[in-house]
């Protein structure tokens, strides 16, 4: 890395996220000998969406063995699915051993980027504490990550509330929810967790519902002494365990994509967890899917529903008309006093902010090139009119069924594998054709059809304006990264790197 005197810097490498995209491309360049990069993060850690995240049991929902780096495992988690200071604790630790925090910079955002032809590179813009910086570079990483935009309702008078209101992916702490009239609007993986915590100790809870999702029951369960030594002094066990869950979560693949039936026993499961957890007759309809499982995502919780059905909690599924200043009043007039509103209403997942930052080689971003069709990459990682472009958890390469981890190790040994061949073939660019990524999302929006996303009778998070699955992989992770396994460049348009002298024609 050069730091020049007018504020500009030249890196090999720009990684924009240090999650566990940022982080993980960081770690395995460096492991090729690829030492010269830099990865900017806006916020104050490594962590991503785990750094942010932080309200009350916020927990993954993919067993702990199977969500963390292979080349990484932990014999320290304390429960099978691990809750967000173990996992934001686990990434910091995998950071710190793997000596890469030198080129970290925290509390630096990336204002744009845009291809320079003429010089072969890509010409970021960042801000951070060192102020506005010029940032050249030979390819650009983004591992900005897909849920990291908080998404806020439009609801007309939100803006006015006169009480508390924040995001579930930027809770506020220091508001004291004890004996308080609160309201959380969603019912979605966040607030499934969130309400259930607030249920035990606000005054009353009044839980906004849209759509009614379906919620497995969370076989967790806590980590003996025993067990845990054992994890730490047989690697094989943990690998054992690993393997286990992974194929365990393939099984899920062909209800999603191929059979809906195979579904049967999942939709039994989520249906028993309502009568067990739910006897009102009343409220079990209100919270009861018109939809085939899988279409929108499956939640787990033992004690979701539970939570509904206290004393101190209203499920309401009336639509919300309007926000006043103390109050949520619904399309049938009734009107709810509230001390605090949290949202959960997701994130920006098909219209990601950071494209409208990333120019190409044409001058258009690439928000431009993907508000015409809806996102669309080859392979979920190169996109054409972006040279040495690479992104990281990009376009339907989401999972319905296991964890973002193994797709993410996936990109980067295509990232790696890209690299490696620039190197060694002195390619200068590498830019996929036009042909090769129009054959390739047509066979995914091709194999989308039939699957339950696109046939399950519901409206999601997963479809973009135009009505296409831009967010889901619609087959397995093996096949996933079979795919990307070493780098085609036969599908590439590729440019020759500047010529470089020899220390002999330097010398002459």
């Amino acid at each position: 890395m050069t730091l020049d005197t007018d504020q500009s810097t030249t890196v090999k490498h720009l990684i924009v996220g240090a999650g566990f995209a940022g982080l993980c491309a960081a770690i395995k360049l460096q492991e090729d000998g690829e030492t010269d990069f830099l990865v900017i993060e806006k916020g104050a850690d490594v962590g991503g969406t785990w750094r942010d995240n932080t309200y009350p049991g916020a927990a993954c929902d993919v067993p702990s063995q199977l969500y963390s780096y292979s080349f990484a495992p932990n014999p320290d988690w304390s429960m099978s699915f691990s809750p967000q200071p173990e996992i934001q604790a686990y990434i910091q630790k995998v950071a710190r051993d793997a000596g890469v925090l030198d080129r970290f910079r925290f509390h630096t955002a990336f204002v744009s980027g845009a291809w320079d032809d003429a010089a072969g590179a890509w010409v970021s813009e960042i801000e951070g504490d060192r102020g506005r910086e010029t940032v050249r570079s030979t390819t650009l990483v983004v591992g900005a990550g897909g849920l990291s935009e908080p998404k806020l309702p439009d609801i007309e008078g939100i803006e006015d509330f006169g009480g508390e209101v924040f995001h579930s992916a930027r809770w506020d702490h220091s508001v004291d929810l004890a004996g308080k009239r609160v309201a959380v609007i969603g019912t979605g993986a966040s607030a499934i967790q969130i309400v259930p915590k607030l249920q035990e100790v606000v005054g009353h809870l009044d839980v906004y519902q849209r759509t009614a999702p379906y919620v497995l029951p969370r076989n967790d369960r806590r980590y003996g002494r025993l067990e845990k030594a054992a994890l730490r002094h047989l690697p094989g066990l943990q690998k054992l365990y690993r393997s286990a869950i992974y194929w365990g979560r393939e099984t899920y693949v062909p209800g999603f994509t191929r059979q809906p039936k195979l579904a049967l026993p999942a939709k039994k499961l989520a249906l028993g967890n309502i009568a067990k957890g739910i006897s009102d007759p009343e409220l079990r309809a209100k919270v009861t899917p018109e939809f085939e499982i899988g279409c929108k995502r499956i939640l787990i919780s033992n004690t979701y529903y539970p939570a509904l059905a206290a004393e101190n909690c209203d499920l309401v599924t009336d639509r919300i008309a309007r926000v006043t200043d103390r109050s949520i009043v619904t399309a049938d007039g009734t009107e709810r006093e509230i001390d605090v509103l949290v949202v959960a209403t997701g994130f920006h997942t098909t219209e990601l902010p950071i494209t409208e930052h990333i120019a190409g080689r044409s001058g258009a971003t690439l928000a431009d090139q993907w508000r015409e069709t809806g996102m669309a990459a080859y392979k979920g990682t190169t996109v054409p009119d972006f040279p040495n472009f690479f992104m990281l958890v990009g376009p339907n390469t989401g999972l319905g069924h296991s964890s973002m981890v193994f797709i993410i190790e996936a990109q980067v040994e295509y990232l790696r594998a890209a690299v490696a061949t620039m190197e060694a073939h002195r390619y200068g660019t590498v830019e996929p054709t036009r042909a090769a990524t129009d054959a390739w999302n047509a066979d995914v929006q091709r194999r989308m059809q039939r699957t339950v996303w696109n046939t399950g009778g519901c409206a999601s998070w997963y479809l973009d304006d135009h009505g296409r699955n831009t967010i889901l992989w619609p087959r397995t992770t093996v096949a996933f990264r079979r795919l990307l396994a070493s780098f085609d460049v036969a599908a590439y348009d590729v440019t020759a790197a500047p010529s470089v002298p020899t220390r002999e024609e330097v010398t002459v």
